[in-house]
């Protein structure tokens, strides 16, 4: 697998090493042991979720707050999307950065987001399976979630017109108006 630490230096593009012929293709969706050799991170992941959206849903930008910060491994099986993560970790050097990367079930990236990070993406095919794995359970009373326009953050999302946003997610707050993570 090929590893590259993203603009935000936490956060890394996963490329596994996909084998195909005129059958179809191969490839390991994850290994913990290789996983935390390639990385050097030493995780462990308590969950495993599976999202279905339309094209140009906009889901995000969510995150859990410490104690119960969640990092995420995240991929897709079907479609297109924009992946986007931002450090909401107080006293980062890159606080209130993103970085945005296209995840394909065609290219088979995967985006570790690590705790104390916000994440979100846009659908940009028909519709689009996202699979996620998390460092802690979803825990409904440390949920919060940012402004998805956010104008400090300046989001390029690839838009071309309005993004199908949930009630929730419209009602995010921005950046500067909401609980974050206490440290990097």
């Amino acid at each position: 697998m090929k590893v590259t630490s993203l603009a935000v230096p936490d956060v890394l593009l996963i490329e596994p090493k996909v084998f195909g012929d005129e059958r179809g293709f191969f490839f390991e969706s994850f290994n913990q042991r290789a996983f935390n050799e390639a990385t050097g991170l030493e995780v462990h992941f308590v969950q495993d979720n599976h999202s279905r959206s339309a094209k140009n849903v906009l889901r995000g930008l969510h995150y859990q707050r410490a104690p119960r910060a969640q990092g995420k491994l995240v991929r897709l099986v079907v479609g297109e999307v924009f992946d986007v993560a931002v450090d909401i970790r107080k006293g980062s050097p890159t606080y209130g950065e993103w970085v945005g990367e296209v995840l394909s079930a065609e290219n088979k990236r995967q985006m570790w987001i690590p705790p104390g990070l916000a994440h979100g993406f846009l659908v940009l095919s028909d519709h689009a399976e996202f699979l996620y794995k998390a460092t802690d359970y979803y825990a409904p009373a440390y949920e919060s979630g940012i402004l998805w326009n956010d104008p400090a953050l300046a989001i390029a999302w690839p838009l071309t017109g309005a993004p199908v946003l949930s009630a929730k997610d419209a009602q995010n707050a921005p950046l500067g108006d909401g609980e974050v993570a206490s440290s990097a």
